[in-house]
Formats: C-alpha cells, structure tokens, sequence
C-alpha cells in the first residue's frame, strides 16, 4: 500500500477542483512562498531544498490542489496511523484517507521526518546534498513513486526553475571538530540561548528542570526538544547535569575528514550522540550498527563522520 500520493495526474484533477476562492500559484510564486521553508528542513534534515520544493510543486500542483488548499497537505501523505484531522479522496482507492495539518508548514515537517523514519529511504541520506539527480532517482528506487517518469519530473522542475542554487551555500561551515556550546544565563530569572556562530546549542539540565520546562523556556514544542535529543528508551525524566539540546544535531558534517573515536567505557548509541552532538541514526548508517540499541564496549572504534 502507498504511503503517499504519488500520481501526478490525480492532483493535476484535483487542482482543477481546488477552492474558486484560493488564488492559483505558477511554480514560481510556489517556489518564493516556500523556499524558505525547504531551505530551513535541509539545516535541519539534510534533504535538498531543490528536492523537496520540486516534490512540493508536483504533488500538490504548485500548492493548488484541493488537498493542500483545504488540508494544507502539499505532500499527498496519506494516514496510516494518523491520529489528527483527516480528508478523504479518491486516489489508488475511492475513498482513501489523507492527513491533514494546522499549517503547510506542518507539511514539510512531515515530509522530512517521513523520510528520515523509513529505512529504505536511509541511503538517501549518503548521497551529496547538492546532486540533485541521484536524489531524484534514489526516491523513486526506493519507491516513493510508482510513475516511471517522477525523477526526471523532478529533475525538470529543479531545471527549470534553478532550484539547483537554493542548495549550494547555505549549509553550515565545516571546522575541525564540533562546537559544543552550553550557555544558559540568568537575567531578571529568564533563561537565553546565545546563538553564537554555526554551532551546536545545547544547556545542561539543573536540579528540578523538566522536559516540559526546557521546551517552554526555549519557545519549542515538546516533540521538537525530543527530536533534538537522543536519549535512552527508559530515560523519562531529566537529571541535574544532562546535556539537552535546544537544536537540530549534526550529521558528522562538521568534521572535515573521517573522524573516529575509541570508546573509553561500555556506551549506548544514544549516549555518544548527546556526547558529540551527532545524531544518532548518523551513527548507526555510518558505522553499520544493527539499530541505535546497541551498547558498545571499551576499546571499540566508531566513525563519527
């Protein structure tokens, strides 16, 4: 069964259909209203911004179907186990059930954590950020799409329209090792991060800090503080000196060549991130690990980048 709506032609009828009310985008104006949005989930995600508006440009029409006019679903990500608002439409099957979100933005969260949770998309995240093409072609491999034509249906969007560009010189500086910044300051009893450069922000939990507490003091929801955090599956509650970070984790990118440390004492996956600011299904590509479960002992070598 499809997890998402791929088939060009369904939405090309559904943006016929879409809301008189709602004022049709060319791709261009698609492209201005929503490059920023690509361009923050590639920081974030590792997934080119000229992939995901190309996406975006095809299976929602160029945000003029009715389901990401009414559903503000651009992606055409149907339900499977969905728990929010739902539409239903014809697509595969009569009927069938797509979600629904607050906002667009929502979407394109959704489209890059759908990515990032299916294993047969993981090889994707080995390939450069900026060869577009092999991206193209690695989602329909991995079966994204059932048309023959999507890659290169994204590859002349990409084209056309030098979405090539929004992928050079936006990813963050490359240094020697990773910049680990804890900074947490007191004035009138409010709580700062300082950003400081391009580098890793993260604070060190204090007696009595919660979850719920660090995500309100940072203006972050509680799944975006634990997205940015790997901790162990038992871990529920925070202790006094836990580093929590209060933003995206690396993939190994900020080292510039292969990186690789000797473990010192028996370390889970989920420990070694929080200690290096790397994200821990990095780890696990990287060195071939069976699953972030895995518990390594003294003397073990792990690849970092």
């Amino acid at each position: 069964m499809k997890l998402l709506l791929t088939s060009v032609s369904v939405f090309l009828a559904i943006s016929s259909q879409a809301n008189n009310a709602h004022q049709k985008l060319s791709k261009s104006d698609y492209v201005d209203q929503w490059k920023s949005v690509a361009i923050k989930q590639m920081k974030e995600h590792n997934i080119p911004a000229s992939i995901t508006l190309a996406q975006g440009i095809l299976e929602s029409g160029s945000g003029n179907s009715t389901l990401a006019v009414q559903g503000k679903n651009h992606f055409g990500i149907k339900c499977h186990g969905w728990t929010g608002d739902k539409m239903y439409m014809d697509d595969d099957a009569k009927g069938e059930c797509f979600r629904v979100y607050k906002s667009a933005d929502d979407s394109y969260e959704d489209h890059s954590l759908f990515l990032e949770k299916y294993d047969r998309y993981a090889f994707l995240f080995n390939l450069e950020i900026t060869d577009y093409k092999e991206w193209a072609n690695g989602l329909k491999k991995a079966g994204y799409a059932t048309n023959p034509q999507y890659p290169q249906l994204l590859i002349n969007i990409i084209e056309e329209l030098k979405l090539s560009d929004l992928d050079k010189g936006v990813i963050p500086e490359i240094v020697a090792q990773p910049e680990l910044i804890a900074v947490r300051e007191t004035m009138s009893n409010k709580h700062e991060v300082s950003i400081q450069g391009k580098r890793t922000k993260y604070i060190i939990a204090k007696k009595g800090d919660t979850f719920y507490k660090i995500s309100q003091e940072f203006g972050l929801t509680l799944g975006q503080l634990y997205r940015y955090n790997d901790f162990d599956s038992h871990k529920d509650v925070l202790e006094e000196g836990d580093r929590v970070y209060v933003q995206p984790k690396h993939d190994g990118g900020w080292f510039k060549k292969k990186k690789e440390i000797t473990v010192k004492e028996e370390v889970s996956i989920n420990e070694l991130s929080q200690e290096y600011g790397v994200k821990a299904k990095n780890l696990v590509r990287i060195n071939g690990f069976a699953d972030r479960n895995v518990v390594l002992s003294a003397g073990e070598k792990v690849t970092l980048r």
